[in-house]
């Protein structure tokens, strides 16, 4: 495999944030308006507390090419075991498997750190996100029309994923 996937280091923050903001500007994945500082991605990717965590993917000459997260569900004891997931890819890198690259590898951590069940939360209109979710097996269990505007003011639609771990 041309890629390698580990957790993300201090290192690693600067094309975090440069791969996230290009997702920001371009509108379409995330519902954040504005990109986000050096500063401000540091303090998220250290909020990554196990069984919490933050990933990066490689290409084979070392460079990172996208990165990924297992995030707090929902901030209640109750909710453990539970994980919200998310990735991002390098623009000039989608469509050429970094997706399936690093779902696979984020699932894998998951059940690794005893995860019981995946969530994806994205924007409805994701056809690439869609079709990894269907792809993994996940299941849509909700819909929520006009729910966030993206950074080029298009209101998105939110579709809600899961997967049994």
């Amino acid at each position: 495999m041309p890629y390698t996937f580990h957790p993300a280091v201090e290192s690693d923050i600067q094309a975090i944030t440069d791969i996230y903001n290009a997702a920001v500007v371009a509108g379409g994945a995330t519902a954040d308006l504005t990109p986000r500082t050096l500063d401000q991605r540091r303090a998220w990717v250290e909020s990554h507390t196990p069984p919490y965590g933050v990933f990066v993917v490689e290409s084979e000459d070392g460079s990172i090419i996208g990165f990924g997260a297992l995030s707090v569900f929902y901030d209640r004891a109750g909710y453990d075991g539970v994980t919200d997931l998310a990735y991002y890819i390098d623009p000039a890198w989608q469509g050429r498997g970094v997706g399936t690259f690093m779902l696979d590898r984020l699932l894998t951590e998951a059940r690794a750190r005893h995860m019981r069940k995946a969530c994806g939360i994205i924007f409805a209109d994701n056809v690439g996100s869609i079709a990894l979710m269907r792809r993994f097996g996940f299941t849509q269990f909700g819909l929520m029309p006009a729910a966030a505007t993206d950074s080029t003011g298009t209101m998105r639609d939110m579709s809600y994923w899961y997967l049994d771990l």
